[in-house]
């Protein structure tokens, strides 16, 4: 794996972030998440470095965590959805960063190879070949790119994590094989419409070996129980050795740094136009929301899906669509932020 990463929170007397004025002053100030390689000198630090978080004067504050690795216990900030709302404030054209929807059947990524940017995080999309078609979903390539980069924006506007970059300023996502030694450079691997797939041997092995050493793949998009049935089927060629299990809420994943009291329900722009505005793209088969999720001996987290719902649409569409924007963006962006956070630490 390459680089670690670590997260820092500083310790000061006041902080001015907008995002955190709603709920009053606060002692702690996330730095964000950062790669490991960042040289600090003393507990003493000019904290926060501008670039990592932005909008909190503490030119002298003190240095209270620093995390080898990803092994740790963030105690974060609990913000209400609605913080995070106001935070958003609008959509699209408010930002240069927000991508509209470019949602295809790609055949293969817009660019080749990882962004050469040093330092910062980087959004990994698992790149995989099509074997049977589900309800929901268009392949590997659903809801690419545009799910991804406003991800990216948006992670480093709610939170004070740096992002790598492309040579022309894109957000750094990228997209590989599981057979692809790059991914051993890839902080996570994320993964849609994951029942339209059987892997090959060598994919096989190459996730579990990525996993093993310190990777996660979060899988996402995935409706009704035929398409659970196949995911599983190929999970279990992964790690005969672990079960599937439920995430409830009660997990602290769920309010690592905002509060989100449930599984979003988000359904796809499509569906939610076809049935009316109805969350559930199947009818009662797909009613309800879960997290569920793979762990080893230590109980790190290897594998996560989302099913019945698919929270990168939250990202990828509110560009283009305001209101599906206003109505499930929030709750896409908090969970999502959250597993990244979470993930990246313990």
């Amino acid at each position: 794996m390459g680089p670690p990463y670590v997260y820092l929170r500083c310790r000061d007397t006041y902080a001015s972030s907008p995002l955190l004025a709603p709920i009053g002053p606060l002692l702690d100030v996330d730095l964000g998440l950062i790669p490991e390689s960042t040289h600090v000198q003393s507990s003493r630090w000019p904290c926060p470095r501008p670039e990592l978080a932005r909008g909190v004067e503490a030119p002298g504050a003190q240095l209270i965590h620093q995390i080898p690795r990803l092994r740790v216990f963030v105690q974060g900030i609990v913000i209400v959805g609605s913080i995070l709302l106001a935070w958003l404030s609008v959509p699209g054209s408010a930002s240069a960063q927000i991508w509209n929807s470019q949602e295809g059947r790609y055949s293969s990524p817009m660019r080749t190879g990882l962004p050469k940017s040093s330092g910062g995080f980087m959004f990994c999309r698992l790149w995989y070949n099509t074997s049977r078609s589900m309800r929901s979903g268009l392949g590997w390539s659903t809801d690419y790119p545009a799910a991804d980069s406003n991800f990216m924006t948006r992670l480093e506007e709610l939170t004070p994590t740096h992002i790598k970059r492309w040579k022309n300023g894109d957000p750094g996502i990228a997209a590989l094989r599981a057979t692809d030694p790059d991914i051993f450079k890839c902080p996570f691997l994320f993964m849609t419409d994951p029942g339209s797939v059987t892997f090959t041997q060598a994919e096989i092995d190459g996730l579990r070996s990525y996993l093993l050493k310190g990777g996660f793949l979060w899988a996402d998009d995935l409706w009704g129980n035929r398409a659970w049935n196949y995911f599983e089927t190929e999970m279990r060629r992964i790690f005969p050795e672990y079960t599937i299990e439920e995430i409830t809420p009660e997990h602290k994943l769920f309010s690592v740094l905002y509060a989100v009291p449930e599984v979003p329900q988000i359904p796809s722009y499509q569906s939610w136009q076809r049935n009316g505005g109805q969350t559930s793209e199947f009818g009662a088969e797909t009613a309800i929301p879960h997290l569920r999720g793979i762990f080893d001996d230590n109980r790190r987290l290897l594998v996560l899906v989302s099913f019945n719902t698919d929270i990168a649409d939250g990202w990828e569409r509110e560009g283009d669509v305001p209101f599906f924007f206003y109505t499930f963006s929030p709750k896409a962006y908090g969970l999502g932020i959250n597993i990244i956070l979470w993930v990246m630490s313990h």
